[in-house]
């Protein structure tokens, strides 16, 4: 039972797992790109991945840091077959340099259709990537719950605007009647006018009730 073993081991023993990433890596680095199985490159791109951005520091720690991990092969040319440095100077000097301003996906996963002879594994190209090309986005994955939780949200929202756009409304229309029982329309402009002709002591002139006839001349009558 393989309990708390993180990672595959491509059924390989760890020493040997450790040889492959050194001895891939260097290829790369050397050549720019290798032909793999989808499983290795899967494997060692992680690894790449590291090593440069270790080396985009340029730092003495950081070159041992990769010797110690990678180790350092020698680099022949195959023409003159004469010594031409190393893969870790390369990687410093010419690879790290190029990538001093890309944030990570320094390295791609090519698929091809070929197969290998015997087994039929996919065979694919581990490449480093051209220094120009603009980096990818990674894609936000968003899974089917969490879609549907925010079309939930999005639709309680909704529903709670409607419910207070209809009771705002609601109280705007209880409220002017009201107003306007209160507060007769030009009520108050002609009460203010009165008041100011009429002044504040003087008081408006009172009809005199008529005059009831004496009694005394009904009777001399």
């Amino acid at each position: 039972m393989r309990h708390g073993i993180a990672g595959k081991n491509l059924s390989r023993k760890s020493a040997h797992l450790v040889a492959l990433r050194r001895n891939m890596a260097s290829s790369l680095f050397e050549h720019g790109q290798l032909t793999t199985t989808l499983a290795k490159a899967r494997h060692v791109q992680p690894f790449v991945e590291k090593l440069i951005s270790l080396a985009r520091r340029g730092t003495l720690h950081a070159r041992r840091l990769i010797i110690a991990r990678m180790q350092d092969r020698d680099l022949i040319d195959p023409e003159s077959d004469k010594f031409i440095g190393t893969a870790v100077q390369k990687l410093f000097d010419e690879i790290a340099p190029k990538y001093a301003d890309r944030p990570g996906g320094y390295t791609r996963i090519v698929r091809t259709s070929r197969r290998r002879v015997g087994d039929g594994t996919e065979l694919v190209v581990l490449q480093l990537v051209d220094p120009g090309e603009p980096a990818r986005k990674k894609p936000t994955n968003v899974t089917p719950r969490r879609r549907r939780a925010k079309a939930r949200y999005a639709l309680a929202e909704k529903g709670g605007a409607r419910k207070a756009a209809r009771a705002a409304a609601g109280a705007d229309a209880k409220a002017g009647p009201e107003r306007e029982e209160a507060v007769p329309a030009g009520a108050a402009p002609e009460a203010e006018a009165e008041k100011e002709e009429t002044g504040p002591n003087e008081q408006s002139p009172q009809e005199e009730p008529p005059a009831e006839p004496e009694a005394g001349k009904k009777k001399d009558q």
